[in-house]
């Protein structure tokens, strides 16, 4: 049981070390000048005019959890409903929890206003 855990923490330090030197070999043939050209905000060809930080409005999380409430049960709603009949009844339940959770966020989004059945 241990060999298992050694060959994870294995691939788990290779692949660290594999980042970081690809990090540093990145920083070391980098070749860089900095002038006060370079230095400057570009915005799309447009001179940065004001303060950089922008407030956005909160109601914007709600769209984003709803997106987040239909991607999430696409990734694991089609892929489950392709291979329904090799598995078991467990799995059945299973994904019947996970669609009362996602009931739960549509219910939520729905009584926050951000959907509308009309």
């Amino acid at each position: 049981m241990s060999e298992s855990y050694g060959v994870v923490a294995a691939v788990v330090v290779l692949g660290l070390l594999g980042l970081i030197g690809a990090f540093a070999l990145n920083k070391a043939l980098t070749v860089t000048y900095p002038t006060a050209e370079k230095l400057t905000t570009y915005e799309s060809g447009v001179d940065p005019v004001g303060e950089g930080w922008a407030q956005v409005h909160i109601r914007y999380y709600l769209f984003a959890y709803l997106y987040v409430i239909f991607a999430v049960d696409a990734v694991y709603l089609f892929p489950w409903a392709t291979v329904f009949a090799t598995l078991g009844v467990a799995t059945l339940i299973e994904m019947f929890i996970f669609l009362a959770f996602v009931a739960v966020g549509l219910l939520y989004a729905y009584r926050k206003g951000v959907i509308r059945w009309t």
